[in-house]
């Protein structure tokens, strides 16, 4: 062990995909930050410099020249701090996940990722090849080896690095927030400590990217083990360590957020990122009365203030004095600008319409989904000519089993509560309540319904929300067959039902806005089954 000091400041920023000047002068400026409090190096997290995941960009030479344009420009700068850098890199054709050393104005070492991902959301081996190299660097007598995120998930990587004397590891991530994740990541930290017994920086990206939320919630363990520094969640951060002889100082620890404040936290910032990185100057949503629109709304209005936030709520004749009532009410706790639009003038013009058309034929979902597409049309009509973006209100209960109506309440740009169950979501309710009491209590315990006919309640043509939650979950999330799950206890009628409607509504969730991924799996990146499908399940 070296009897070395290493003052280290973790940089976990917000990098925008693509936005190779942006994502350089935010490394600038930590990176001054850093110097003036007197840090050795500086730590960013996996391809900070481009952006994490930046897709098919990896398959532009042009973004490979400019990401190299890029880093030769930070080179030149980092004088009297050394700059540990993600970026993507292009040696001869062989592209890599790479991590630089600038130091002292140049490029000094080069470490090329070895463990590329390739399962959930990630898809690293259609764009890189792998390293196989270890890179260890000197810095003020401390001898460092450099991983990138995956790298640590898996043996050899980090060992490889002890056998070349390391005694200390850096790792650059880009691993996205899931519910329960942190404990992971614990783990897999721990594990490559158990058998190289070097301490461990562990430097996460932070912020909304399409689907995917980061969480930075950076972190630093002892070669014992222990923790010895927690960055908050969800927030940008530039923070100091001292790093001496196997252990870590710091004056930073985080407490522990509630699964419901962690999720909560990852929508508003999802839904705060998605708008403004992609530059709308605002948001709407039609409010309905109900529980899933009362939140969206909530976290809406978390996300970009008051201002930038519009609801309008669209009353028809099945429409309750109630929903009208509560969602005043919702309105005027949030401060949102607000509009009362009637549909029956257009309700009426399509039964003119359509009934000659529809001549013998008893009324059925057909008007029922004339009421929800009215409603988009609506929405998106006021979408076009505002600019703001529509979000749409639909939870993952109701995408699972088909409980929504295409070019109706599916109509808009960005699905915030997609990856919410429908019982999770009174959780996050009660949640947003006990930071400050804005939803009405009546929109959390009346029963759930679509209000497109007299007396409609959801659960006519659903099971219970317990337990088509648990059926979806089950057999959704962690691919348990029919058979194991009606061993769990539910009855075959149920698990038939839900996989039924949950298989055969896939071309409707293909046709679904891209929503925010919170747990381990999410109608997304990594749920990719056919449309076409006569795979027999096991009963």
């Amino acid at each position: 062990m070296s009897i070395g000091h290493l003052k280290i400041a973790v940089a976990q920023i917000n990098s925008v995909v693509g936005d190779l000047a942006g994502n350089a002068a935010k490394i600038r400026e930590a990176a001054t930050r850093a110097k003036a409090a007197g840090a050795d190096i500086l730590l960013t997290p996996e391809l900070a410099l481009c952006g994490y995941p930046p897709e098919d960009l990896l398959l532009r030479a042009d973004f490979y020249r400019n990401c190299a344009g890029e880093l030769q420009a930070l080179a030149s700068t980092a004088n009297g701090i050394a700059l540990l850098i993600g970026h993507p890199v292009d040696e001869a054709g062989e592209r890599y996940n790479a991590a630089s050393l600038l130091q002292n104005g140049k490029i000094q070492a080069t470490y090329y990722k070895q463990r590329l991902p390739n399962y959930e959301v990630f898809d690293e081996v259609r764009y890189f090849s792998w390293g196989d190299k270890p890179c260890v660097v000197k810095i003020n007598n401390v001898a460092v080896g450099i991983n990138i995120c995956a790298d640590v998930w898996e043996h050899g990587a980090a060992e490889q690095a002890k056998a070349a004397g390391a005694e200390l590891l850096l790792v650059l991530n880009a691993s996205p927030f899931h519910m329960n994740k942190q404990e992971q990541r614990y783990g897999v930290v721990r594990d490559r400590i158990r058998q190289t017994r070097m301490a461990a920086v562990y430097c996460n990206l932070v912020g909304g990217q399409d689907e995917l939320v980061f969480d930075g919630a950076s972190f630093a363990m002892n070669d014992d083990g222990t923790l010895a520094y927690q960055a908050p969640l969800f927030e940008e951060r530039l923070d100091i360590l001292h790093y001496s002889n196997g252990f870590i100082r710091s004056e930073v620890m985080t407490p522990e957020l509630s699964v419901e404040a962690q999720v909560y936290q990852a929508l508003v910032l999802g839904v705060r990122d998605y708008i403004g990185k992609n530059r709308f100057p605002g948001a709407l949503l039609g409010l309905s009365g109900g529980v899933d629109s009362a939140l969206t709304l909530c976290i809406a209005a978390d996300a970009l203030g008051a201002d930038k936030v519009r609801a309008v709520m669209m009353p028809s004749p099945y429409t309750a004095q109630m929903s009208l009532d509560d969602s005043r009410e919702l309105i005027r706790n949030l401060g949102v600008r607000y509009d009362e639009l009637t549909i029956v003038p257009v309700m009426e013009t399509f039964e003119r319409l359509l009934t000659p058309l529809f001549e013998g034929r008893a009324a059925d979902t057909t008007e029922e989904n004339l009421q929800a597409r009215i409603r988009g049309m609506n929405l998106m009509a006021l979408s076009n000519k505002f600019g703001s973006i529509v979000l749409t209100t639909g939870n993952k209960s109701e995408m699972a089993v088909g409980y929504a109506t295409l070019y109706g309440d599916m109509a808009g740009g960005f699905a915030v509560i997609k990856d919410i169950l429908k019982t999770f979501v009174y959780r996050l309710c009660a949640y947003r309540n006990s930071i400050g009491h804005v939803i009405p209590e009546n929109i959390l315990t009346r029963a759930p319904s679509a209000e497109l006919k007299p007396n409609q309640k959801d659960q006519d043509s659903l099971p219970p929300y317990e337990v088509l939650d648990a059926i979806i979950e089950a057999y959704m999330e962690r691919n348990e067959s029919p058979r194991e799950i009606i061993a769990q206890g539910y009855t075959e009628h149920d698990v038939r039902r839900v996989v039924g409607m949950l298989r055969r509504n896939e071309y409707k969730r293909r046709q679904s806005p891209v929503g925010i991924r919170v747990t381990q799996r999410g109608f997304g990146k990594d749920w990719r089954y056919p449309i076409t499908n006569r795979f027999a399940d096991e009963y």
